[in-house]
């Protein structure tokens, strides 16, 4: 039998918002100016080597502006302490690769450049004589058989000097890394946290915290991990570092690259994300991203993920994100790195690709160019339809999520504030089962017909998940008994503050 529409009633903007103050909720979803940001190292010793960019039209660009008029808006620049005077490295591998100009001069160069543009930076202390990575963190050559407390004055000692420099430019720099994919320490072998042993590593880190805010007290420092959807490892190092050593930081950054993961785990990577800054009450960022060169239809999809992803983090705790090396192509490399966003179109000629354009502009909350996995905050369980079923009246369940359609959801605004939730699987809506305005009845799927009883307030919570609440009962989703169990029906339910009616939003695709 065909439901009634139920008239829509008329709530100014106001209201709903002096609404939700009364209740004490929000409805700030997340960062609306989320940083779209190119790590360019690379870039002035390429042009140097003779390398032209050129815009769509073939005009020679200056670089930065092409990336400025692509929608970047901020550069990540390395330092290291004593860079080759070739700035060339030769890694364990025997493979050869550029360093950029990444001593003192070439960063104040680049950063410069970036200023007049008026982009924001980024610096990114590696504390050696080249690239520091998870595996690599060697002490620079002048630090060699220094003691654990000489080695944390130089970091001291040492950050205070570039940061200084920097400063003697009128340059601030919004954000700093002490360390470079510090995920297994940095400095070793004394550095190292494989032991489980945080102690040294945090004083490292601390000491370079220490020497940012001495110089700058608004840059913001960054703590860098690799494999950004390394839950498990992430848990690991910000506990340690954190909760159990006093550790220093103001954001929690991460690599995510797909490429050399071999698979893309954007729904654990958007966890991640949402999770450290709601545990750790800190800011969150991806320090570095990329894909594959000759693949931009893809990595413009990856970068629309990885900007909807940040979107989803709530109280505006998601700052940005940085593509490592876009102005780079593997035919101009001597280690062929696949992941720059051109394409050669001469000897030594670039442009580049429309993988970038996906900076241009800015996704919404919960873009409907994106589908999300809806994950309980209590049991860790997506939102399903019961069975994948296609019916209406089908029941909505908690299950352990598994990448099926039926676990998909698309968002899409309809009336102010308010969404309609589209199963992907079915096209139905997430629905209130026989208009009910009483706690405890089941949510299920249906055709949508504009009722209220279709239309869902999201609400951030100071905590750092969200509420999902009907616009026809006023009452919010949960899980019947707060279950942790499969197959656990999804209800309508009075707010009592529990975790059972908090939810995190993951970009699935």
């Amino acid at each position: 039998m065909k439901r009634k529409v139920w008239k829509r009633k008329i709530i100014s903007f106001l209201a709903i918002i002096a609404a939700a103050l009364a209740m004490n909720e929000s409805i700030v979803f997340a960062n609306e100016d989320i940083v779209c940001g190119a790590d360019i190292g690379w870039m002035s010793q390429m042009e140097d080597e003779g390398v032209t960019w050129v815009d769509d039209d073939g005009v020679t660009t200056d670089p930065l502006v092409l990336l400025k008029n692509k929608g970047i808006n901020a550069v990540r620049l390395r330092v290291f302490v004593k860079p080759s005077s070739d700035f060339e490295w030769t890694k364990p591998d025997g493979t050869v690769c550029k360093l950029g100009y990444t001593d003192t001069a070439g960063l104040l160069y680049l950063a410069q450049r970036a200023r007049n543009l008026n982009m924001k930076i980024l610096v990114d202390f590696h504390y050696s004589d080249y690239f520091a990575d998870p595996s690599i963190q060697d002490v620079p050559s002048e630090w060699a058989d220094a003691t654990t407390s000489e080695l944390e004055q130089y970091i001291y000692d040492y950050t205070v000097y570039i940061m200084t420099r920097l400063a003697n430019e009128g340059i601030y720099p919004e954000w700093v890394q002490v360390g470079n994919e510090v995920s297994h320490g940095i400095l070793f072998p004394t550095g190292s946290n494989t032991t489980n042993d945080f102690t040294q590593l945090t004083r490292y880190l601390n000491s370079g915290y220490d020497a940012v805010k001495a110089v700058s007290p608004n840059s913001k420092v960054v703590t860098h991990l690799t494999h950004g959807a390394g839950i498990d490892h992430f848990e690991w190092f910000f506990r340690n570092f954190l909760t159990v050593q006093g550790g220093k930081t103001d954001v929690i950054g991460m690599s995510y690259y797909p490429y050399w993961m071999g698979a893309n785990d954007i729904e654990n990577m958007t966890y991640n994300l949402n999770k450290m800054a709601a545990k750790y009450g800190k800011e969150v960022m991806i320090c570095e991203t990329g894909d594959y060169e000759t693949n931009p239809e893809g990595t413009y999809t990856l970068m629309r993920q990885e900007m909807n992803a940040l979107k989803t983090v709530a109280n505006n705790k998601a700052i940005g994100i940085f593509y490592w090396e876009p102005e780079a192509n593997s035919a101009l490399l001597p280690d062929g790195y696949p992941l720059g966003a051109t394409e050669l179109v001469g000897e030594k000629t670039l442009k580049f690709t429309s993988a970038l354009d996906a900076f241009m502009t800015e996704p919404e909350f919960l873009d409907d160019e994106c589908s999300f996995e809806i994950q309980n905050y209590n049991s860790g369980m997506a939102l399903n339809v019961a069975g994948g079923s296609l019916e209406n009246s089908a029941v909505i369940e908690q299950y352990t999520y598994d990448k099926w359609n039926s676990q998909k959801w698309i968002f899409e605004k309809v009336d102010g504030n308010y969404y309609k939730i589209v199963n992907k699987n079915s096209g139905k809506v997430l629905d209130i089962n026989g208009l009910s305005t009483s706690a405890g009845t089941s949510c299920i799927q249906y055709d949508y017909n504009g009722g209220w009883n279709q239309m869902w307030e999201i609400v951030s919570t100071t905590e750092g998940q969200y509420k999902i609440k009907n616009r026809w009962s006023g009452l919010y989703l949960g899980i019947a008994n707060a279950s942790e169990s499969n197959g656990a029906v999804c209800v309508q339910m009075e707010d009592n503050e529990s975790d059972n009616l908090r939810w995190y939003f993951l970009v699935t695709e």
